[in-house]
């Protein structure tokens, strides 16, 4: 494919030169199981295996391996080799970022086992590890690892104390679907980023109660994630040093009138934990209480936020709460409403009717100032605005609230004439309204 014959020459020499040159090249290493084989046939599992190991062979001389990503279907067949694997990127490839993730989980009893000398290692910044048993006998020495995830695996609490005592240099941890540790207590002034995403029943797990304590007095960055049952959820005990609170949790609950007091209850107490934090994110589920808890007359408490990410595609009837949350956030900055995360409204309707909450949407006034909002943003709206009677109002209630408001727009997803604003500037699939325009077109 090259143009003259001087080139070729040139290539020539290079390429007799490269059996030395590549090694000294940093390197990304990718395995993915689900690329070209099918299914858990044992004949499938074992030629993957294969094609692994034939990689990691010409492999072994590299000097520099960045980073080694590793997918399996399963371990059953091929456990030795898994260890391989792992023996590779530990103490042969010396990878900075290894990745080791099942994609068949059944319970935590048929986890793949970490083996005992993977828990010693210098070179490793992150490490992310799926379906893996952990169970070390001695103590863990990860002294250059920066960010750990671990996910679908059962463990102890001694066991979270060893690896965190293990990592004097741990800056973020994830524990995804992490079963059997009750408390969580980190003290590391260097760990400042924390997510957990919570585990449903079914799972594996057995505790009719089970709940998460949280002590990590040093945060400064935490993300609670996850469907959690009835008696399944978090308690935040210890989080003095939060900034940024992401609370993306969805509550499935038995239709009783005990469950939705608890549940109330419950984010009552999340929201009075994050009060103080500069930084908030909400998912539906939140939205969604926030409109019964505002329906039941429960006030807001005075909060500290500068930053609010809303994440719900409004409804009609979610205007009071977001009036009412908004009302203890004079010190407000940005408000951001993200409509890409479309959720079956039912709670609403099945304790209040019809008449009641009309009522509530036509006679609610939002009176409070917001002197310090400066930016308000509606991002991946789908559909016509005009046809949700939630946005129309609340707009109309910002542009004369929030009187410092300087950057206002909406980015819509849209077919056809589906936006009503006259004025807009095309990019690509997306609207953005100008703020001025849509300020006259509101008559403010």
């Amino acid at each position: 494919m090259l143009p003259n014959s001087k080139q070729v020459v040139r290539t020539s020499v290079l390429s007799s030169q490269w059996r030395f040159l590549w090694k000294s090249v940093p390197a990304s290493l990718y395995f993915n199981s689900e690329d070209d084989l099918n299914s858990d046939e044992e004949e499938n599992i074992i030629a993957y295996a294969a094609s692994v190991n034939r990689e990691l062979h010409y492999w072994r001389s590299c000097e520099k391996i960045k980073s080694f990503r590793v997918f399996p279907h399963s371990y059953e067949f091929i456990e030795h080799g898994v260890d391989l694997w792992v023996h590779f990127a530990v103490n042969i490839g010396k990878v900075e970022e290894f990745t080791l993730k099942f994609y068949f989980f059944e319970s935590v009893d048929f986890a793949y086992k970490f083996p005992e000398f993977a828990y010693t290692n210098t070179v490793l910044r992150n490490l992310v590890l799926g379906c893996c048993r952990l169970r070390p006998s001695g103590n863990v020495k990860w002294s250059n690892l920066v960010s750990l995830s671990i996910g679908d695996t059962g463990m102890t609490e001694g066991v979270m104390e060893k690896i965190l005592s293990g990592c004097p240099n741990l800056e973020c941890l994830e524990l995804d679907k992490v079963i059997g540790i009750h408390r969580l207590d980190i003290r590391s002034v260097k760990l400042r980023k924390l997510i957990v995403t919570i585990y449903d029943r079914e799972c594996g797990v057995d505790d009719q109660d089970y709940c998460l304590e949280i002590h990590a007095p040093h945060i400064r960055h935490l993300e609670l994630r996850g469907l959690c049952c009835d008696e399944i959820h978090f308690q935040l005990r210890d989080v003095a040093s939060l900034v940024t609170a992401v609370l993306s949790l969805n509550v499935h609950f038995v239709d009783l009138e005990e469950n939705l007091e608890k549940e109330c209850r419950y984010l009552q107490e999340l929201l009075h934990r994050v009060a103080n934090v500069k930084n908030l994110e909400l998912g539906p589920w939140c939205l969604e209480y926030l409109s019964i808890l505002e329906f039941k007359g429960w006030p807001v408490p005075l909060s500290s936020w500068r930053f609010l990410k809303l994440n719900s595609a409004l409804e009609q009837y979610d205007y009071p709460g977001i009036c009412s949350f908004l009302s203890s956030s004079s010190g407000l900055k940005t408000l951001v409403i993200d409509w890409r995360h479309p959720k079956p409204r039912k709670l609403l309707s099945k304790y209040t009717n019809e008449d009641e909450r009309r009522r509530r949407f036509e006679t609610h006034s939002f009176n409070c100032s917001l002197p310090h909002l400066k930016t308000f943003k509606f991002i991946n709206f789908y559909g016509k605005p005009s046809e949700n009677k939630c946005v129309h109002p609340l707009i109309k209630c910002l542009c004369k609230n929030a009187t410092a408001l300087k950057k206002f727009g909406i980015a819509c997803e849209f077919r056809g004439r589906d936006v009503f604003w006259n004025y807009v500037v095309r990019r690509g699939k997306e609207l953005v309204i100008v703020s001025t325009v849509l300020h006259e077109s509101l008559g403010n």
